[in-house]
């Protein structure tokens, strides 16, 4: 079969980040043409410059939020994986207008530009908080999954297909609460717990990652494509932390920070009542209609098909040892390991 990334030029948005780091050495393995890295840090991109000794990865220092930086970044590229976001839900419940002008604002400039610019396909990042988002955060990737969808029900004959994906919290990834469990242990430290009965999702990178090469290769314009996942309580992942690296469970319960929701939902049950289910996913179509409502109303379909919430509540709990067995999945949790002396390096 043949490869469709081989040969072509592709974008990472955020490239210095989680994703984008392992977004960037999964394009590595294949036969692509260029990888361009664009961000905000310039510390990041020589240290992954240095790292990776590959020169098919370009290097452009620049911020999604303004345009011209956009429309230069996409100039010859056929496909953009966008990832730059704000992630932190603390900091953006203080600075709000800075996730719209990153989330919302950021990703219109990356969807416009790649349209001028005739690029293939954008794959868009978002998140589990951007369904019945109660934060700045998650309002601001739910405005921007909306974007993605105008952008497919105005443009019908655009050459670029853009489309979303949406997934829970992924293991290890910058601002994740386990590399802050690994820190606290290290120090011989309490580990710091906003709720224990908060569940939240457990996705791995590399589950990310395949998630965004299915929607590259199956997305139709507007489609949201889900990753289903299993979940689990807050209190038994620094559980089952502190029994991998054999210390004693010493938990300080701080209380939810700003934003913070008890559960999250990947998918509504509005979103479920017309997703198409892939077995691992779900995808979401765009509403298609236009403003011309009456048509539907006498027209439409009348029939609803009940759903539930697809949340972390509902969602496959995970008990401690599928969480540990889960965690030793992690390369960057096997490296700490090595280091404490719990595992062979």
């Amino acid at each position: 079969m043949t490869d469709p990334l081989a040969g072509r030029r592709v974008l990472i948005t955020g490239g210095t980040g989680s994703f984008g780091q392992t977004m960037t050495r999964r394009l590595l393995d294949r036969d692509v043409a260029e990888v361009r890295v664009l961000s905000r840090d310039e510390a990041k991109q020589d240290d992954m410059r240095r790292r990776l000794g590959d020169d098919r990865v370009r290097y452009h220092v620049g911020d999604v939020r303004d345009v011209d930086t956009a429309l230069r970044a996409t100039r010859g590229i056929d496909h953009v994986f966008h990832a730059a976001a704000l992630k932190q839900v603390p900091s953006c419940e203080f600075f709000p207008l800075e996730a719209v002008r990153t989330n919302v604002l950021g990703s219109a400039n990356v969807v416009e530009a790649a349209a001028r610019s005739e690029v293939r396909s954008v794959v868009v990042l978002s998140t589990d908080k951007a369904v019945y988002p109660v934060n700045a955060m998650g309002i601001s990737k739910a405005l921007m999954e909306k974007v993605i969808q105008a952008h497919a029900r105005n443009n019908p004959g655009s050459r670029t297909t853009v489309c979303c994906v949406r997934y829970g919290n992924v293991m290890y990834s910058r601002g994740s609460v386990i590399p802050l469990f690994v820190e606290q242990i290290r120090g011989g430290r309490a580990l710091t717990v906003t709720d224990p009965h908060m569940t939240r999702f457990l996705m791995s990178l590399a589950d990310s990652v395949d998630l965004v090469e299915h929607a590259f290769t199956h997305a139709r314009p507007g489609d949201v494509f889900i990753r289903k996942a299993p979940a689990c309580t807050v209190r038994n992942l620094a559980e089952a932390v502190c029994q991998l690296f054999d210390v004693p469970a010493k938990i300080d319960v701080i209380g939810i920070r700003h934003g913070e929701k008890r559960d999250e939902t990947l998918a509504s049950r509005e979103e479920l009542a017309q997703a198409d289910d892939f077995g691992d996913f779900f995808r979401v179509p765009v509403d298609a209609r236009d403003l011309n409502y009456a048509l539907y109303v006498s027209e439409g379909e009348t029939e609803v098909v009940a759903a539930t919430d697809f949340t972390s509540a509902n969602a496959r709990r995970l008990a401690v040892p599928e969480i540990i067995e889960l965690l030793r999945g992690l390369p960057e949790l096997r490296a700490e390991l090595a280091r404490w002396g719990s595992v062979p390096a």
